[in-house]
């Protein structure tokens, strides 16, 4: 579905990623791990659109991507959770899941495919009336991957969705990633800093260091790497 090629990124003439590769196959949960500043968010915003490309390719179905505007890119069924979230907190649960209906597979959905959504998310059905901004942390990472869905993607990339959420409340938004992978068969992308659970929820897995691919392989053969045992598992 996706693949990647010798990708490189530059800001400021720092380079943020350094010839990085990868492949996403339809139905696939893939992890990526790393430190910060490994260049994970910036591997999103190059798939997105929104980052400046030095060299290497990106292609989706075999279509090259990188001449695909951002704005053009969800319809193509790419959904971006962006880190932090980023919901509309003046606008309620309901309009912000009826925004990410706007790409081309949304817009074809009828209201009956949002009460899907509620369903997987009770929360977010108590809540639809109430304003984006008065959620709590895990309800509003709940709606951004809501509003996520509500495109109808054939790709979602998700970007750090445990970032500033209480262990326990991770734990449900970890629950629920892989429901929609394992139930609904949904292929994702996640980048995560929380690398025991990314890897033990992924088929596949990268380690991102410095910009760079330093390792790649099945669940368990990350999750056995001494390298990535020593690094990032604590384990």
């Amino acid at each position: 579905m996706l693949k990647i090629d010798n990708l490189s990124v530059s800001f400021g003439g720092l380079t943020a990623l350094k010839g990085v590769s990868l492949e996403v196959r339809s139905g696939e949960f893939i992890s990526v791990i790393g430190p910060n500043g490994a260049g994970k968010t910036t591997l999103f915003k190059a798939i997105s659109g929104t980052a400046p490309i030095m060299s290497g390719t990106i292609t989706l179905d075999g279509k090259p991507l990188l001449k695909v505007p951002a704005w053009d890119r969800p319809h193509l069924g790419i959904a971006h959770v962006p880190e932090g979230r980023r919901v509309f907190r003046s606008m309620t649960v309901h309009e912000n899941l009826l925004l990410g209906r706007e790409p081309q597979n949304g817009r074809v959905l009828k209201g009956s495919d949002l009460e899907s959504i509620y369903a997987f998310f009770p929360r977010l059905a108590e809540r639809r009336n109430q304003y984006a901004g008065t959620l709590s942390g895990g309800e509003q990472q709940m709606l951004a991957i809501g509003r996520g869905l509500a495109s109808s993607p054939r790709l979602m990339m998700l970007d750090e969705p445990s970032m500033g959420l209480a262990p326990t409340i991770v734990d449900l938004i970890f629950e629920a990633i892989k429901a929609l992978h394992k139930e609904r068969g949904l292929t994702i992308l996640m980048v995560e800093q929380r690398a025991v659970e990314a890897l033990e929820s992924c088929d596949r897995g990268y380690v991102l260091s410095s910009g760079a691919v330093v390792s790649e392989g099945a669940r368990d053969e990350l999750m056995s790497n001494k390298n990535v045992k020593d690094a990032y598992l604590g384990i």
